[in-house]
């Protein structure tokens, strides 16, 4: 099962301004065929199917724990996209915009690259990639067969970085770039857990193909922050009692990449402290959350009350 906790992994920084083109940019690490959602299930369903988990139980934790990494990962590209579909953050007021809908208050969104994220998303993320095209489980891969599974997880997660450089390298808000350097680093963090797995059950030491491709992550800015906390040596077990087996695989001596600064990996217990969930302003010319909000809020507010 999964616990939800109301909090993004990492802090994103609120955008410069309004741009809905560079969110279609990043709607690729979303749904795209390295994005977060393949990512979540390939790792998802494998873990569902893996066979023999009391026997092979560090490689069963393994998929088991990034899986939970990676919805995480899932909500921080949204948050990401929705913040740049959206704008600066509003601190004076919960709505923003003009009420009167027949002055064309969105006549620019006719000519936004990804139309669909206002018309029928309201400046929110959905499951596509950067052309609009939807994520289909066709790009779920689970044979059951272990050694096969983490072969294409860390093929999965080196065609990943790639996605990530290439986006990065298309941004400019300070938002897009940041969900890049926080996935570099920790899908980095994935690409080296799967070659360690395998190179356990092969002998193969497949680690030393990485980082692929070939760019220290010490050479983009946005990453920096994150390697100097260590976090290039941290796999968590998102659970507080279990999964804890993956400590076989990462950790026990096994130290970080050649061009990463250096440390002994560790699993650490639980989940990263993470940071501040998003709060998107409502529009009510876009009907988000409603035309007219006032009687909403304030039924919620009586709602909240009672909850207290």
């Amino acid at each position: 099962m999964f616990m939800r906790v109301d909090r993004l992994i990492t802090e994103l920084p609120p955008p410069k301004m309004q741009n809905p083109n560079a969110g279609a940019a990043l709607q690729e690490l979303l749904g795209g065929k390295y994005g977060e959602m393949s990512t979540l299930g390939n790792y998802m369903f494998q873990s569902f199917n893996f066979r023999s988990k009391s026997k092979l139980r560090p490689f069963y934790s393994l998929v088991a724990s990034i899986t939970a990494e990676e919805l995480a990962h899932v909500e921080l590209v949204a948050n990401g996209v929705a913040m740049l579909n959206n704008g600066p953050d509003i601190p004076e007021g919960d709505t923003v915009g003009p009420t009167d809908i027949s002055m064309s208050p969105f006549e620019a969104m006719q000519d936004i690259r990804l139309a669909s994220s206002f018309y029928s998303n309201g400046g929110g993320a959905t499951p596509v990639n950067s052309d609009a095209v939807s994520w289909n489980a066709s790009m779920v891969t689970t044979t059951g067969n272990v050694i096969f599974d983490l072969l294409h997880n860390f093929h999965l997660e080196c065609g990943a970085r790639l996605h990530k450089l290439r986006v990065y390298e298309s941004l400019s808000d300070p938002t897009g770039r940041e969900v890049c350097g926080y996935l570099l680093v920790r899908g980095s963090v994935h690409a080296h857990a799967y070659a360690l797995a395998l190179k356990k059950l092969t002998g193969v030491a497949i680690e030393k193909m990485l980082p692929v491709p070939n760019i220290p992550l010490g050479n983009i800015p946005e990453c920096q922050k994150y390697l100097d906390e260590g976090s290039h040596r941290r796999l968590y077990t998102w659970s507080e009692s279990d999964y804890q087996e993956i400590s076989g695989i990462w950790a026990n001596g096994e130290v970080a990449l050649p061009d990463d600064p250096p440390g002994e990996l560790v699993v650490v217990e639980g989940m990263p402290e993470g940071g501040k969930m998003q709060q998107l302003v409502g529009v009510p010319s876009a009907f988000t959350p409603d035309y007219a909000p006032e009687e909403m809020f304030e039924v919620a507010a009586k709602l909240y009350q009672a909850s207290r």
